[in-house]
Order: C-alpha cells, then sequence, then structure tokens
C-alpha cells in the first residue's frame, strides 16, 4: 500500500484526480477483501473528504498473470491517464535487486511518466 499513499500525496501536491488501478491474479488476494483495504487506506488518509482529489477505484482480475504489464499500459492508454505510480517488487531469487516483471514491462512500454514505489 505504499504506492497508494504515494499516489495520494502526489494527488494532493499536484491538485490531480487520483484513479486506483489494481490488477490481480485470479488465484491472488480476494478482490473485496482488498477493495476494503483500498477503502480504509483512502478514508484514513482523509482523501475521500478532501474535495481537491477525485478518486475512482477500478479492480481487476486476470487469469495470466505475465499479461499485467500490458494490461495496465492498456488502461492507462485507454482512460488517457498523464502519470502511472506503480508497486513494485523482485522476483526470483535476487529479486530485491530487480524489479517486477509488470512494473519493468511498463516502465520500458508506458508512454507517460511512471513512478514505481518500492
Amino acid at each position: 500500500m505504499r504506492a497508494l499513499d504515494f499516489a495520494i500525496e502526489f494527488a494532493r501536491r499536484y491538485d490531480a484526480d487520483l484513479s486506483v488501478v489494481h490488477f490481480t491474479d485470479v488465484r491472488g488476494e480476494d478482490t473485496d477483501r482488498l477493495q476494503t483495504r483500498i477503502d480504509e487506506k483512502l478514508a484514513d488518509s482523509g482523501v475521500e473528504s478532501d474535495t481537491s482529489v477525485s478518486v475512482d477505484v477500478h479492480l481487476a482480475s486476470l487469469k495470466v498473470s505475465d499479461r499485467i504489464g500490458k494490461d495496465i499500459i492498456a488502461v492507462v492508454e485507454d482512460d488517457d491517464y498523464d502519470h502511472v505510480v506503480m508497486g513494485h517488487h523482485g522476483t526470483g531469487r535476487i529479486g530485491a535487486f530487480l524489479l517486477g516483471s509488470a512494473a519493468k514491462t511498463v516502465l520500458e512500454s508506458c508512454d507517460v511518466p511512471v513512478t514505481t514505489v518500492p
């Protein structure tokens, strides 16, 4: 949730709208539970009562996790976003030194600025 914390502060600082888009593997975290966690984080930050920040939350489940990066880029392009803030984690034995594959795909292929938050 550090990426969400960063995105909330970014939206406040630059008077920007905030869209929360979360992709998860179908086998992953329950989307209802995730929605509750996101709602709680937004409420705790006071962003829901902050009229200068418009919030829109989208959750999507995918069948194949290696497409997440491409699907994030498609959402960015389709919805005309102008900045991406995303969390990342490494994969594999040396994961601490590598970006996750979705973050790497977005960083390499996205046409708008991308900020990654560990």
